[in-house]
């Protein structure tokens, strides 16, 4: 930790704590004043100061601590925005971009590093027991021909089953033949063993193992003299016709990616040169760690050039992506449960809004919604500027997407009021939110109850939830007609 990050803890600790005993006093002045003051002032709402966005329609204690809740006067400055001046605009760093359409780089590049194809692998193990008479000069590493010899091993077993087939074949009786044949067979000799023995007429003491494919020797499990049980492996072969490559690709960019794909594939060990792969397969399971899946692209190795170890870069084939809103990613507050960025409004004031993201490459994030083309978002100290807002209670400016209201037979369906706030408590019949302001009913925020139009509204909905709900006028009572759940604090 670098001595301007100790700074920065040290002033953002002191801020909280200033802005802690800044708001006790303050609820103190105002409740005196509220009281003794000849001349009253309109209280929009109380609000707890370690809190700010949690709002009440009367004063008292905070549920949090025990403090006295503050007042929020009618003729203060409007909170719906943070001001900031010029001399600290320039001292934090701040630095603007503007939100405009373009086609996202929808390209996506990883690193990889060249492995073994592990569907090109061959292993050779002892059919019957035996004893190991020669190695020939192989080791693990090595590089072998298909049809190189490896190990030299006596098979006593073998040798009195190939001379009963030759005793069989010398009576001329095709029908024993062909089933002493067959028995050689099952006993784990091969093709060609038994058509040398046929051929010589004479039983082969000592069987030549050769490789079954050309590659390199991954393991070599004889030596002469040892002794050979069954199903023991004697080598275990890589082949080098094609390699793979293992790359790490991040979570946001791996729905871009299908099997299939063309893959253009730079190495440092070929400057200037790209080779053309195939994606093979997506796995399924991501790294729970880096939060990336792994993507296996499988590589022609023409004169086995590639090596595995040798480290690679590729970028996928995606196509041209849509034209759509852009934002520089950095520019992004992602709070876990929904994702921030401060707009400038002009004249050195900031609002915090939420947003809906949607693929992000190239550095840029696509907006679905809370933003429009030309807006000014801060792109560098936009971090304590939401730490500032939400400890001053500015309201989070909530994407427009409107509720469709629930239909409820025998109600007729008046005009719809839309607010969003927080569940403090639920039944089937009511429900208490402490919601913002609703502009179209002239309300301030509050904590209030309504009733719900019907239980099922309700049904997925608790205490502690952030919801958007639509409310209607009916005998004097306001009535929630529709309701659903949002991604975060309002």
């Amino acid at each position: 930790m670098n001595k301007s990050m100790i700074v920065a803890g040290v002033l953002v600790a002191v801020a909280a704590s200033g802005g802690y005993w800044a708001g006790q006093h303050h609820g103190e002045q105002a409740s005196t004043k509220a009281t003794s003051s000849p001349v009253e002032k309109k209280v929009l709402y109380w609000y707890d100061p370690m809190s700010p966005a949690q709002h009440f329609d009367k004063p008292g204690k905070s549920p949090s601590m025990d403090m006295a809740l503050v007042p929020k006067f009618a003729d203060e400055e409007p909170s719906d925005g943070l001001k900031v001046d010029a001399a600290a605009t320039q001292s934090l760093g701040m630095r603007l971009a503007k939100v405009g359409r373009g086609n996202l780089d929808e390209s996506v590049t990883a690193v990889a590093t060249v492995q073994f194809n592990d569907r090109d692998v061959s292993i050779l193990q002892a059919r019957a027991a035996g004893f190991v008479q020669k190695v020939y000069a192989s080791a693990p590493g090595d590089v072998v021909a298909q049809g190189a010899p490896l190990a030299d091993v006596l098979v006593p077993e073998w040798t009195g089953a190939q001379e009963e087939f030759l005793a069989v074949l010398r009576t001329g009786d095709k029908s024993l033949a062909a089933a002493a044949r067959q028995r050689l067979l099952l006993m784990g000799m091969s093709e060609s063993l038994v058509e040398a023995v046929a051929g010589s007429g004479k039983a082969q003491l000592v069987i030549t193992l050769s490789a079954p494919i050309s590659g390199v020797i991954q393991e070599l499990g004889v030596r002469s003299g040892m002794a050979l049980a069954q199903g023991v492996t004697i080598a275990k072969i890589n082949g080098l016709g094609t390699v793979w490559l293992e790359a790490a690709v991040p979570e946001a960019q791996a729905a871009a990616l299908r099997a299939g794909q063309t893959a253009n594939v730079t190495l440092g060990a070929f400057a200037g040169k790209s080779f053309e792969g195939k994606v093979i397969a997506v796995l399924p399971q991501i790294d729970v760690a880096n939060r990336t899946l792994r993507v296996r692209v499988e590589l022609p190795n023409r004169g086995a050039a590639l090596r595995p170890g040798m480290f690679a870069q590729i970028q996928f084939a995606t196509g041209a992506g849509k034209s759509a809103l852009l934002v520089p990613s950095e520019a992004v507050i992602r709070t876990g449960t929904r994702n921030l960025v401060m707009v400038a409004a002009g004249n050195g004031q900031y609002v915090p809004v939420a947003v809906r993201l949607g693929a992000e490459g190239g550095g840029k994030t696509v907006i679905l919604a809370g933003l429009d083309e030309g807006d000014q978002v801060v792109a560098s100290g936009q971090f304590l500027l939401d730490s500032e807002s939400s400890l001053r209670g500015i309201a989070t400016k909530e994407p427009a997407e409107p509720v469709a209201p629930v239909p409820v037979s025998g109600v007729k369906q008046p005009v719809v009021h839309q607010g969003v706030g927080k569940v403090e408590r639920v039944s089937d019949r009511e429900i208490v939110i402490s919601h913002g302001p609703i502009d179209s009913l002239g309300w301030s925020a509050m904590t209030m109850p309504f009733d719900l139009a019907a239980p099922e509204l309700a049904r997925d909905i608790k205490a502690g939830d952030y919801v958007q709900f639509g409310v209607v006028e009916k005998d004097g009572h306001y009535v929630v007609q529709a309701l659903r759940k949002t991604g975060g604090a309002s």
